[in-house]
Formats: C-alpha cells, sequence, structure tokens
C-alpha cells in the first residue's frame, strides 16, 4: 500500500467536500478578501487626506493640484473598483481601473525599486487577472450550449498568468532564517506555490496555501495590536490587507480551477 498516495486521495476528498459545500459562497468571499487592500487604501486616501497631498507634493515637487489630482484618483477610482467587483457589474472596467491604480503607485511611491513591494503588486495584478477569468466563465455561461470557438483560449492564458504571477506574493514571505519552524515554513509554502504556478493538484495547494497564508498574515501582520500612533501600525495594516487580496485571489483558484494550461488539464488527456 502506497501510503503517502492514500493520505493525499483523502486529503483531496475532503478538500473537494469543502469546495463542494461552498461553491456558492466561495467566489464571493474571493471577491471580497481580493478587494480587501483596495478598499482600505481607498478609505486610506479620505482619512488621510493631507497627509497624502502632502506627502506626494513634497516627494514629487508636483504642487497642491496634481498632488490633489492623485489622491482623487485613487480614491474614486478603487473605491469605485472595488464596488464594480463587489456587483459584478463591468468587471473588465473595474479590473481595468484597479490595475491603473497598481500601476500608479508602483510610480508614484517608488516602488520599482522596493522589490518586497513592487513583487507584491505583481501578486496583486495576478489576483485582479483571476478576477477577470472569473468574469469571462460567467459571461459565457450565459449561452450554455452555444459553441465557444476557442474563446476559452484568453480566459486559460488569464488563469496561468494569474498563478504565475500570485507566486510572487510567497517570496516575499521566504525568511532564511536558521530555525526549525521557519525552514519548514520556507520549504512547505514553496512547494504548495510552485504546485499552484504549475496547476498541479491545484485546488487541493490552493487550498492549503490559503490556510498557510492567513496563518502567517495573522501572526505577522496583527496591526491591531500596534498603538495607533506608532507608524508600525500602518506598514503592518497595508501588508495585512496586501495580504488578504492575495488570499483572495488563491480561492479564486480554487473556486475556478487551474485552467486549460496545467498539469491538472493535460493528466485528464493522459
Amino acid at each position: 500500500m502506497n501510503i503517502p498516495n492514500e493520505y493525499i486521495s483523502r486529503t483531496e476528498d475532503v478538500a473537494d467536500q469543502v469546495i463542494r459545500k461552498g461553491k456558492h459562497v466561495l467566489p464571493t468571499i474571493a471577491r471580497f478578501c481580493l478587494i480587501a487592500t483596495f478598499f482600505e487604501d481607498g478609505l486610506r486616501m479620505w482619512f488621510q487626506w493631507n497627509e497624502q497631498r502632502e506627502y506626494m507634493d513634497m516627494s514629487w515637487g508636483c504642487g497642491k493640484f496634481l498632488a490633489t489630482v492623485f489622491v482623487l484618483v485613487n480614491l474614486f477610482g478603487q473605491l469605485g473598483g472595488c464596488a464594480l467587483v463587489i456587483t459584478r457589474f463591468k468587471v473588465d472596467i473595474a479590473c481595468g481601473m484597479l490595475f491603473f491604480i497598481v500601476v500608479l503607485q508602483t510610480v508614484a511611491y517608488s516602488i520599482l525599486w522596493d522589490f518586497h513591494f513592487l513583487f507584491r503588486n505583481f501578486a496583486l495584478i495576478g489576483a485582479l487577472l483571476l478576477v477577470l477569468a472569473e468574469s469571462r466563465v460567467e459571461g459565457r455561461s450565459l449561452f450554455a450550449g452555444v459553441p465557444s470557438l476557442g474563446e476559452n483560449k484568453p480566459k486559460n492564458i488569464l488563469q496561468l498568468a494569474g498563478r504565475i504571477l500570485l507566486a510572487f506574493m510567497f517570496i516575499t514571505l521566504l525568511r532564511f532564517e536558521l530555525s526549525v519552524l521557519q525552514v519548514i515554513q520556507d520549504i512547505f509554502g514553496s512547494i504548495l506555490m510552485v504546485m499552484v504556478t504549475i496547476g498541479y493538484k491545484t485546488k487541493l495547494s490552493a487550498l492549503a496555501l490559503v490556510l498557510l497564508l492567513s496563518m502567517l498574515n495573522l501572526y505577522y501582520n496583527a496591526w491591531w495590536s500596534i498603538p495607533a500612533h506608532k507608524p508600525l501600525r500602518d506598514f503592518l495594516k497595508y501588508d495585512f490587507f496586501q495580504t488578504l487580496s492575495v488570499i483572495g485571489g488563491l480561492l479564486m483558484i480554487v473556486s475556478l480551477g487551474p485552467g486549460g494550461v496545467s498539469m491538472d488539464e493535460h493528466k485528464k488527456k493522459w
């Protein structure tokens, strides 16, 4: 008897039962998690209006007018995009708006030179691509029975790109420390992320990664335990909601599956 394979099969059965029971709410939960960082940052623009304008003016010397325009674009772009994603209305436009915000902030905050934040923004873009992929699935379901004529190819590419970009989030969580728990975390998490990226036992590995990232997020980014006057609170809060958005992307993978460009899909043809 092959004990490891038997154990994996049982684990997959449990995961399938969880996914089937939550299939009606899973996409909604995924969307709420996915927009978390955009919603939080949009509110930040509202509640820290003056601070954000002054920061942009001092950083770029662009003047009060352009600094105000920057804050307004971030405020309405993020909150508006979140509303469209949640209501599933004009999802392609919503994802375009949020993608623009990610690129804008990458340049405005000089994130291009900070690999930690740059990789996290890559992961956010991956999560947005998965939302686009899901919207394509919903769109085609309205015309059940009509031949697709290869229309699922863009969806498969979106899912593949989304899976690859999500991997950048876990890269930022790797810590090369000589402790048993840290080494286990790095190895186990890396294996899961590779499995998600190549699309092997995708739903199981994505679900396991959701649990791992959720625990790490609560442990490392407990911003609520830091006094409000300390700058560390804002940094941890930013990391917490960004990680939550990537968790939303992983939940989208659990809901949608890996797509056509994956090992799981090729196994069906063997």
